[in-house]
């Protein structure tokens, strides 16, 4: 599965929650709060413009962000979902080709958009996980920036987001998380954190890759939130759940999909973007793995 599936979670017993909820009721307050105007102090990033910190923006947006898992190859945006229950999702058009939206943003709001999920005109971005970007810091995120900044125009008219009853009543029973702006502290920074081979950077690669999105806080996994009771369940990457692994085993997994005893990664899993992180970020995500607290699986 896509990684947009474990970050929109459509869960089928939403359609109770709907019932209960009262689908007039639903619009109103949702709309209200998709409307809602954020005001959020810009932060200056630098911007750089050689091509090695493009080349770092590009790795970001694959194997860090996994942002290209969304908006495509090239960040052109896609038609995501088009459901009669859910509605359209789709995905901004990144670039300054015909129906992009780059041209209407300046930098410091484009670090606004990625950290704070708050769009140009200061209304909330819609499935927007900065709650997981607002931990890059100002170095990475300018190198973000200038990636995108850099790619070709691409022409791509996108038909609008419309969303329907299921993923507003979802929403409002907490079961989805439409509106990163609301889960986020923006009167603070992120930490800066050296690269290197330590826990700490491995922690960082952790939080600005989602991980604990579907694994939980404490990692310790089980079942993912917003989804069915029959969906798979995350897995307990603690020292608990993978302690019998070195870190070859884990590098190893991460780039081929494949555990050490042989049995396949589920898909849903986005391994195959994970596996793209570099050597040293693999060895530094894996010894924060080895050092969180142990746990039993499901105790998030």
């Amino acid at each position: 599965m896509k990684v947009w599936l474990r970050r929109i979670g459509i869960a089928v017993f939403g359609l109770v929650l709907l019932i209960a909820a009262g689908g007039g009721g639903i619009y109103g307050v949702t709309d209200r709060r998709f409307a809602k105007q954020y005001d959020i102090e810009t932060e200056s990033v630098a911007i750089p413009t050689d091509s090695n910190s493009i080349a770092r923006g590009r790795h970001l947006a694959t194997a860090v962000g996994k942002c290209v898992d969304c908006h495509d190859q090239g960040l052109k945006g896609k038609v995501m979902i088009d459901d009669p229950a859910f509605g359209q999702l789709s995905t901004s058009n990144l670039t300054t080709g015909s129906g992009g939206v780059l041209n209407n943003y300046s930098n410091e709001q484009l670090v606004r958009a990625i950290r704070h999920g708050v769009k140009a005109d200061g209304k909330p971005a819609l499935f927007m996980p900065s709650q997981e970007f607002y931990y890059f810091n100002d170095e990475d995120l300018g190198a973000l920036i200038a990636f995108i900044r850099s790619l070709p125009p691409a022409d791509n008219v996108l038909p609008p987001t419309r969303l329907g009853s299921l993923p507003r009543a979802l929403y409002l029973g907490k079961k989805l998380d439409l509106i990163s702006a609301e889960l986020i502290d923006h009167t603070k920074r992120p930490p800066a954190v050296p690269a290197g081979v330590t826990p700490e950077y491995g922690e960082y690669m952790a939080q600005t890759g989602g991980c604990m999105g579907c694994h939980g806080p404490g990692l310790s996994g089980g079942a993912v939130p917003g989804t069915p009771p029959d969906f798979p369940k995350a897995t307990n990457i603690t020292p608990t759940g993978i302690g019998t692994w070195s870190e070859a085993d884990f590098i190893k997994a991460m780039r081929s999909g494949m555990r050490p005893n042989g049995t396949a990664i589920n898909p849903f899993m986005p391994w195959s973007y994970v596996g793209q992180l570099t050597d040293d970020e693999l060895k530094a995500l894996w010894l924060y793995l080895a050092s969180v607290p142990p746990k039993d699986s499901g105790l998030r």
